[in-house]
């Protein structure tokens, strides 16, 4: 166990609280779910951030996923240099754009068409209205825990950081946006069928976290995608993927390509845009082209398609383009996940152990999770403890049970077992 010194956080987060509400710019980033003060990061070096105090730590959060290639990648650290010479942003079209759509394209191959936007919360809401306008209804459909972005619309039972802070909803959110969005359990078909017969043809949408990562890592159980599909279909309504977290992360090509399913509409963020914000919603050329300018529905934004983002995305998809990347990647995935479950083994702990592609999630809980209800019996007093031992270790997990770890090309042998040494000293 290192011993550190973090006396420059502290100072800074007390600074922060008179500057920023909570100290912080997003609410998990405040550690209290795990009972501690945030660290100040100074920088980022491959598989490691490096805090305010000079305390270096392996990083499992990764800017919470968007850094599958690591910190400070010196391909897309010198694609952002090169492009910054020639302007941050012009209001105009790029050729970046193209190029980085057609990459997108090539990995996604249900979205005909793709809009840039600069955060996943937009994709979402853009993605929300394009339906509702395409099949003229108002009604959503949503998972408990599954988190869409903090647009009003999805701010009823959503997971993550509402979880984290024990809040159902959010004040401000009106009672007649929250009504318009119906809620069903996560993995829980027939619920979905239910809500189809009470609202007959008045569901415009289901949107979905194909394997939920805001209330932790909980893949989807067989046939579960697979229905949500049928449903549709046979009622008119779209299907909105969310991937922007999955997106590169479950598979090269998203939940979509790993349980073969085609939905209308797909949201992509995070790793699209190599480490720099932005995000993106497409799908069928019919529904795309409602679009403005090609269509009725407005959507617009001063830095879409910013040539930053552009950059940084088209290097990091230009590298996953390497099916070997992904193998690697992938490879060193498994490799934690046995380590963990031996170590649970060894122990005769139940806790759970739930991973899909370069994602995971370890629940304190005794029984698999497979939706918000099960996720919520996790002992958030253990995993807090879990965390604080981590960090002592060196280790840097997500601040919260409730969120996923992410692995980068940069986590290799060395890093796994350092990993595993850590959490059998760590683990409750």
């Amino acid at each position: 166990m290192q011993s550190k010194k973090i006396t420059r956080s502290e100072e800074l987060f007390r600074q922060a609280q008179s500057l920023l509400p909570g100290g912080v710019d997003s609410p998990v980033r405040a550690f209290r779910s795990v009972d501690s003060q945030p660290l100040f990061i100074d920088r980022g070096e491959g598989a490691y951030i490096i805090d305010v105090d000079d305390n270096r730590y392996l990083d499992y959060v990764l800017s919470w996923g968007p850094l599958i290639l690591g910190h400070a990648n010196y391909d897309i650290s010198r694609v952002i240099c090169s492009t910054v010479q020639k302007g941050t942003s012009f209001g105009a079209p790029s050729p970046l754009e193209l190029e980085l759509a057609r990459r997108v394209m090539g990995f996604y191959p249900s979205m005909e068409r793709v809009r840039f936007v600069n955060s996943g919360t937009e994709a979402t809401m853009s993605a929300v209205r394009l339906a509702r306008a395409y099949t003229q209804r108002d009604y959503i459909i949503k998972f408990e825990g599954c988190y869409h972005g903090h647009a009003d619309l999805f701010l009823v039972q959503a997971g993550s950081g509402v979880a984290t802070l024990g809040l159902p909803d959010s004040p401000g959110v009106p009672a007649a946006t929250a009504n318009l969005t119906l809620i069903a359990p996560f993995n829980d078909l027939e619920a979905v069928k239910a809500i189809f017969q009470k609202y007959p043809k008045q569901v415009a949408a289901i949107i979905v976290e194909p394997v939920a990562g805001n209330m932790g890592v909980v893949p989807p159980v067989e046939g579960f995608l697979e229905g949500l599909r049928t449903v549709t279909e046979e009622n008119g309504s779209l299907l909105i993927f969310d991937e922007v977290m999955t997106g590169f992360r479950v598979h090269r090509g998203g939940a979509q390509a790993l349980y073969h399913i085609k939905p209308d509409l797909t949201t992509l963020g995070k790793v699209i845009g190599g480490g720099v914000p932005v995000g993106a919603f497409g799908g069928r050329q019919e529904i795309m082209d409602m679009i403005a300018p090609a269509g009725p529905v407005y959507q617009a934004g001063t830095f879409s398609g910013n040539p930053l983002a552009m950059a940084a995305g088209i290097e990091t998809l230009r590298i996953l383009e390497n099916p070997v990347v992904w193998e690697k990647l992938e490879a060193r995935s498994k490799q934690l996940k046995v380590g963990v479950l031996s170590i649970l083994r060894k122990k005769a702990l139940n806790y759970q152990l739930q991973s899909v592609g370069t994602m995971f999630t370890l629940f304190f809980a005794d029984n698999p999770v497979t939706n918000w209800a099960s996720a919520s019996l996790a002992n958030r007093k253990n995993y807090a403890q879990f965390f604080r031992n981590m960090l002592d270790y060196g280790v840097y997990l997500a601040p919260s049970q409730f969120e996923a770890g992410f692995l980068s090309t940069m986590h290799g042998e060395h890093e796994i077992l350092f990993t595993l040494e850590a959490i059998e000293r760590s683990i409750v």
